[in-house]
């Protein structure tokens, strides 16, 4: 069916309902529902179970949710043998001020480079208690955690996001076949969103770029140490849920060498984060069990207990996948690239890919998704209008960036705002005025390159 300007209709719902509610999962799903009874109106529960499968069966789902819950685990972990505290109270030592707090996640964020779920949950979890003791508000450190998530990972060759992009290229043509990353590295230079929402953090932790609109209000209300936003107190209990274990001291070193592990491992397994995850995760505990920091009984509770800390987050995301599935029913990608491919041309088609694609994967949630879906039209595009090639993918990959960053329903901010204590929509309408200044500077960026 084409459902053409229509197609729009599920993600305006999600996106006025949430700015309505202020609530994520429960919008996701209107639009959800909306989008079944335009696609399938005589058979909604036929449609929702048919795409809920497909959902539940992709590959890429599964991935998520075994990454990400494992992640939960070793969190847990870290946590219960005092890991986490241990690392927190070195940083305290050191840290002096407010900006030397966020200065430091946004360091640490650097040097995760590796996989933007990793360097989320990883910094959120472990700077949360270090920027509480200055009173900065959780939505300033999701901010900084979030910029340092994704347009780091994009930007830095040896990362998850290199491989998996590095692969579509090569699928689509653009590379030769084990040139992929070869090529992603040409378009690096190209990425000006990425690099300039890395760049813009330190601005604003020292104040050059004021907190504005909601994080102003966020910042003056922790000042009367409520660093944890109302509405988001059962995110911070169920980060809360798991404590170190009593009579147990760790140190900084049960932190910071199983994250070197999980990034040289993911590395050595061809930047698998999954096996990462499970080499790392099995050597911890298999330290814990021999040093005997907690028992059996014990170890396995806390894998649980992290895995499940993550469900709220992971059913977010899933909801998130299933509104991708139906925008995808409803030719909506497509659509809006076709409408704008006529009136295209080789020195427009950076900037125009930039905001279409931006805007799809704001509207839709979906980074990664929306980039395979239009990479085959752009890269057709580009070879008929005879346009940079380089240029254009770095393009594109600055517009999957963007609704990375920006939207209040992908996966980096949802999982950034479980991290860092947080709702996803407090966290992305906080962050939204700096990654608005990001892709404004990135739009004049690749209108320079028309001179």
């Amino acid at each position: 069916m084409e459902f053409g300007i229509y197609g729009l209709i599920p993600t305006a719902v999600v996106i006025v309902l949430a700015l309505w509610t202020h609530r994520t999962i429960e919008c996701l799903l209107a639009g959800v529902i909306v989008g079944l009874f335009m696609v399938a109106p005589s058979q909604p529960l036929a449609l929702m179970a048919e795409i809920s499968l497909e959902v539940m069966m992709n590959e890429t789902v599964g991935w998520v949710i075994l990454v990400c819950g494992f992640m939960g685990s070793l969190i847990a972990l870290f946590i219960r043998t005092g890991a986490v505290s241990a690392f927190t109270e070195s940083v305290i030592t050191r840290v002096h001020s407010k900006k030397g707090g966020l200065l430091t996640a946004w360091v640490l964020g650097l040097f995760l480079f590796v996989d933007d779920y990793l360097n989320s949950i990883a910094v959120g979890a472990a700077m949360r208690k270090v920027t509480d003791s200055f009173g900065t508000s959780r939505e300033m450190l999701a901010y900084v955690v979030d910029s340092t998530a994704a347009p780091v990972s994009v930007v830095v060759p040896i990362s998850t996001w290199a491989v998996f992009f590095g692969a579509l290229l090569v699928e689509n043509g653009v590379a030769a076949e084990g040139q992929g990353v070869q090529f992603y590295i040409t378009a690096i230079p190209y990425m000006f969103y990425a690099w300039i929402a890395i760049a813009i953090v330190p601005l604003v932790i020292v104040g050059w770029i004021p907190a504005m609109g909601p994080m102003r209000k966020a910042e003056e209300r922790a000042t009367t140490g409520l660093t944890v936003p109302p509405g988001a107190e059962h995110i911070e209990a169920a980060n809360q849920s798991i404590i170190p274990k009593e009579g147990v001291r760790g140190s900084s070193a049960e932190f910071i060498l199983p994250m070197v592990l999980l990034a040289v491992s993911t590395w050595y397994f061809d930047y698998d984060f999954l096996m990462g995850i499970y080499l790392t995760l099995t050597a911890y505990i298999l330290m814990i069990v021999i040093r005997r920091t907690l028992t059996v009984d014990e170890t396995y509770t806390a894998v649980l207990d992290g895995f499940k800390s993550m469900l709220e987050p992971l059913a977010a995301l899933v909801a998130a996948y299933l509104l991708d599935a139906i925008n995808g029913r409803m030719g909506l990608s497509e659509y809006v690239i076709e409408v704008l491919a006529p009136h295209m041309t080789a020195d427009l088609l950076p900037v125009t890919i930039f905001l279409t694609m931006g805007a799809l994967s704001f509207a839709t949630g979906s980074n990664w998704g929306v980039f395979v879906i239009v990479l085959p039209i752009v890269v057709t595009l580009a070879n008929a209008l005879n346009a940079d090639m380089a240029v254009v993918i770095g393009a594109s990959l600055s517009a999957s960036t963007f609704g990375s960053h920006a939207c209040f329903y992908t996966d980096a901010t949802v999982l950034t705002a479980q991290a860092c204590g947080t709702t996803p929509f407090q966290h992305a309408w906080t962050q939204f005025p700096y990654a608005l200044i990001a892709a404004a500077l990135a739009t004049v960026g690749y209108l320079l390159l028309l001179i």
